[in-house]
């Protein structure tokens, strides 16, 4: 047997070992139960790989995103190894890993019922404790064929090696490399239980899925295309403790009682009636309070710093978006033309930008008004597919508060920097505050404008978000096709993780427009565009500030911003007198003269997440006092009346959370 030299790769650490000759990654790792692969010069490998001499080997923990992979990948394979055991009848579509777990996809006779996932679940669990081996084993075309010739989807798969998409899991599959299939060997006999298409990596056994659950089952078509045929998905997590599984159930719990379809109806915001079509919402007049109020304050803060209002239609001629070249790079997310004035195709606008550029156009622009701030709350239409439209988080129809900054050379960085803050300020000022930046780059297959052109605009866009001293996190091949961008990243109240803010650097859209501005020197320049959205949209937000809130707004924004309960119906009068009071200083203030009793007014009001209660009963009366309840149930008594008003006025006004 021969020497084999290897060095061992753990983050800045290198070990140099020698081995014998078939000393595979799991004998290196012995006794390190929580290595669940290797990765061998950028690949990840099984640990039952066969190191070679000169190898850099570096452990791969169960916790990292690629442990975490592995794991639910494997889980996946244990998946339908159960559904194929209890359903023979079951063909196998894709089952790859993502983001918190994985989901495979069955063709079956009839969807999964609630009680079938329970079956599967407890046959999983049987198949973990069994600990069966994945070996991995290299198959011609040929051999895959014949051996997996029963499983038609597979046989598909085997054709795109090479060729195979991320975007529908099909890369776990077959990759540009050998083709391979993975057994599930019977620990004690060596016999074949299971087998699966894959190119792996994967767990030792089955015995090392510490935790694991099935979520839910859902109808999705082949690969992704409403052209194929209708697959039964299973959705399931897995993770590296059961604590860590618990935590996160906890966690979907949580997520689940924030979402902001269930408290939109729940707090009469807004709705999405099948009458007007799929994304497409309706704002409630509880609902348009919310929204006015954060339109409101927005468009101050626009005005203070500096940008002017602007207003485009909805529609437009095609013709735009060829110019804009977003009908080359952007059909698929359009809204097909109609056809009006002899045959001329009309789009719904999906983009605000080429409409500002022709404002920007329509008359001669001198450097003395650069830089210059157009801003719009723009609607836009975009047309999501189905499966993809989720609330207002993903609608087809939405208003981007857009804006479009016209400058100087000179001027870019200073302005790209004061853009900045002032989206992380404004965001602030709504209630987010745990925010990190995204750097998008050119898509190499997907831009226009030369080289040297995105090479200078992405370094600028990095050395601006650097100076924010926030986290920056590359995103390669993640920009428009106009130019790169950075996203701010906002955290909500659970930890998750939302899309705010995107600001684009772009000089392609000026190029394209022909946009010019007469320079100092007399001469005709061509300006710098910056796009920038700082909601994002408006409806988005909205769903993402109510489900950060959990529907408990800050005063400011809270449509009732306080209720008044009268404890017998004789403090109606005094309760309406104040709230009129309450609404000539600017107020929300509405009094309950139902004929419930006190408790359940006060537990209405709570239902409805009101900030501020205001109880009177005879002494308040006498007093020309109310008392205060809170969210919480605390209580303040014998607030004479101006205080109260006053500290309403101000809990708004400093748009503090109570």
């Amino acid at each position: 047997m021969s020497d084999v030299r290897v060095i061992i790769q753990r983050d800045s650490e290198r070990e140099e070992r020698v081995v014998t000759t078939g000393t595979t990654a799991a004998d290196l790792f012995a006794g390190e139960r929580t290595i669940v692969a290797a990765r061998v010069a950028g690949e990840l490998k099984d640990l039952a790989y066969a190191v070679a001499d000169g190898e850099e080997i570096e452990p791969v923990e169960i916790s990292s995103e690629d442990g975490l992979n592995i794991l639910r990948h494997s889980t996946a394979h244990v998946m339908a190894q159960a559904v194929q055991e209890l359903f023979p009848e079951a063909k196998l579509g894709i089952g790859p890993p993502v983001k918190d777990g994985f989901y495979y996809d069955f063709d079956v006779e009839k969807p999964f019922t609630p009680d079938d996932l329970k079956l599967i679940e407890k046959k999983m669990q049987e198949i973990q404790k069994r600990g069966q081996r994945f070996s991995r084993r290299v198959v011609t075309d040929d051999a895959a064929r014949e051996e997996l010739a029963d499983e038609p989807y597979k046989l598909e798969l085997i054709g795109l090696k090479g060729s195979a998409s991320h975007d529908d899991g099909a890369d776990v599959e077959v990759g540009a490399g050998e083709l391979t299939i993975y057994d599930n060997i019977d620990a004690k006999t060596g016999e074949l239980c299971w087998r699966d298409l894959c190119r792996g990596p994967h767990l030792p056994t089955t015995r090392v899925i510490p935790a694991f659950k099935l979520m839910r089952n859902a109808a999705a078509y082949w690969r992704g295309s409403e052209k194929n045929p209708m697959l039964q998905r299973i959705y399931g997590t897995a993770w590296p403790s059961k604590d860590e599984l618990k935590a996160h159930l906890e966690f979907l719990a949580e997520a689940e009682k924030r979402d902001h379809r269930k408290l939109g109806a729940e707090l009469d915001l807004f709705s999405v009636p099948d009458e007007i079509g799929s994304g497409l919402a309706v704002f409630h007049p509880r609902g348009g309070i919310i929204r006015r109020a954060m339109e409101d304050y927005s468009r101050r803060r626009h005005e203070e710093e500096g940008y002017e209002f602007v207003y485009t239609p909805h529609a437009t001629k095609g013709a735009l978006f060829e110019k804009s070249g977003h009908l080359d790079w952007y059909a698929d997310g359009m809204y097909p033309p109609m056809q009006l004035d002899a045959g001329v195709d009309y789009y719904l606008k999906p983009m605000n930008c080429p409409m500002h550029n022709l404002i920007f156009d329509a008359r001669g622009r001198s450097y003395r008004e650069l830089p210059l701030r157009m801003f719009e709350f723009g609607t836009v239409y975009r047309y999501e597919k189905s499966g993809v439209v989720h609330g207002l988080t993903r609608a087809r129809g939405f208003t981007q508060d857009d804006a479009h900054i016209y400058c100087t050379r000179e001027q870019m960085g200073e302005e790209l920097d004061r853009t900045l803050t002032f989206v992380l300020d404004l965001l602030r000022d709504y209630g987010l505050n745990d925010f990190y930046l995204e750097l998008s780059t050119k898509d190499p297959e997907k831009f226009v404008g030369s080289d040297e052109a995105w090479e200078e605009a992405t370094e600028t866009l990095r050395k601006v978000a650097e100076k924010q001293g926030l986290e920056l996190v590359a995103d390669p091949g993640g920009a428009a096709f106009y130019g790169p961008k950075i996203s701010v990243q906002a955290r909500d109240a659970i930890g998750r993780t939302w899309q705010m803010s995107t600001i684009q650097l772009d000089f392609n859209l000026p190029e394209r427009f022909d946009l010019e501005y007469t320079g100092a020197d007399g001469t005709k320049q061509r300006p710098v565009m910056i796009h920038r959205a700082l909601f994002g949209s408006i409806e988005r937000f909205f769903a993402v500030l109510l489900e950060h809130y959990a529907g408990a707004f800050p005063a400011w924004l809270a449509p009732v911003q306080a209720t008044g309960i009268p404890i017998g119906d004789a403090h109606v009068e005094y309760l309406q007198d104040f709230a009129a009071e309450a609404k000539k200083k600017g107020l929300r203030v509405e009094v309950d003269a139902s004929s419930d009793r006190m408790q359940k007014k006060i537990r209405n009001a709570q239902k409805s997440k009101v900030p501020f209660m205001i109880i009177a009963g005879d002494e308040d009366v006498a007093n020309g006092a109310v008392s205060f309840r809170y969210r919480d149930g605390s209580q303040e008594n014998g607030v004479p009346r101006d205080e109260a008003l006053a500290k309403l006025v101000d809990v708004v006004e400093r748009r503090v959370q109570v």
